[in-house]
């Protein structure tokens, strides 16, 4: 543990950072696997308005640095791909 104030103040902002980074992180993936879902079980109404949810969570997550912008957009097409699949 750190002896410096400013330190230790840092230790503090560093783990609250972190939880909100797991937070965002896990909802994202939760958003992913609610599109993934419905393209399994052939609900294109469904996995549509899953896709938005999952795509604003992903613009949101590469604007906040926490997903590459490539990783992003392999993800949306991806999944839109697999949505108009579906068709």
């Amino acid at each position: 543990m750190p002896q410096i104030k400013s330190q230790k103040k840092r230790v503090l902002t560093n783990n609250k950072r972190s939880e909100a980074v797991k937070a965002n992180k896990s909802a994202l993936k939760t958003a992913i696997k609610d599109v993934r879902k419905a393209i399994a079980a052939n609900d294109k109404d469904a996995a549509v308005k899953a896709f938005d949810t999952a795509t604003s969570k992903l613009d949101k997550a590469v604007s906040d640095g926490i997903k590459h912008k490539n990783y992003s957009s392999r993800q949306k097409s991806r999944l839109a791909t697999q949505i108009n699949k579906i068709a």
